[in-house]
């Protein structure tokens, strides 16, 4: 699931940084308010990439993917791209979660073989 997780998180790095450029762009808004609000949403994202595992981690993702969505009011396109990181986010949730679930009960049964099996 790490690895999933942390991949769609990177992605979200990126997609926030670039919508900070997109909201430049805008006379209403005070680049330093955008580069905070920006900035602090980017280093959530690599931050959460090394808690995914720890509890809360799933949970502060969700936070970040409502967040995102909720960007949307500043920025209209960011309604689409919060939705499809979202989707991203559930699948790398549920699919990381089933591929752990996998590799645990090959583990096992590798373990149960016994060191001749391999």
């Amino acid at each position: 699931m790490r690895t999933l997780c942390a991949s769609t998180l990177i992605g979200e790095f990126f997609v926030i940084g670039f919508a900070g450029l997109v909201a430049m762009k805008d006379d209403t808004l005070a680049m330093s308010t955008v580069w905070t609000v920006c900035g602090i949403a980017m280093l959530l994202s690599v931050l959460l990439c090394g808690m995914i595992t720890r509890p809360g981690g799933v949970q502060l993702g969700w936070a970040l993917q409502i967040a995102l969505i909720a960007s949307g009011f500043v920025l209209p396109v960011m309604f689409f791209l919060g939705a499809v990181f979202a989707g991203l986010w559930w699948a790398s949730v549920h699919y990381g979660r089933r591929i752990d679930d996998v590799k645990a009960r090959w583990a096992a049964a590798q373990a149960s073989a016994g060191p001749d099996a391999a």
